[in-house]
Order: C-alpha cells, then structure tokens, then sequence
C-alpha cells in the first residue's frame, strides 16, 4: 500500500474516533442528567463545548490530511 492509501486510512480512522468520541460525550451527559436534572444545562454547555473540541480537531486532521498528497 502506497503512502496516498495509508492517509485515507488515517482520515478514515480520524471520522471513526471522532464519532465514538462524540457519542460517548452524548451518552454520558445524557446518563449525567437522568441522574441530576438540576444540573442538565451545565452539563448540556459542557457536552457542547467538548464535542465541539473533538469536531475541531478532526477536522484539522482532516484537512492536514489532505495537504499530505
């Protein structure tokens, strides 16, 4: 396998780890809020911020695999 296969291999694990990640964040701050519903909007804010932090970094792998060609 030539280097072009092995980055579209990286970039496809790059989409896998950040769906799991994403989901994971989900599901726990979903199991968070049925535990304490009080709670529910600072968790929900810090879901958000932290899947948007995994959304940002795979997407900057993403794009520096693109540059790789």
């Amino acid at each position: 396998m030539d280097s072009v296969g092995l980055v579209y291999v990286g970039l496809g694990l790059v989409v896998i780890g950040v769906g799991l990640g994403i989901g994971k964040i989900g599901g726990s701050a979903m199991d968070a809020m049925a535990r304490q519903p009080e709670a529910a909007g600072k968790i929900q804010t810090a879901m958000l911020i932290a899947a948007g932090l995994i959304e940002g970094a795979g997407l900057f792998a993403i794009a520096l695999g693109g540059f790789i060609k």
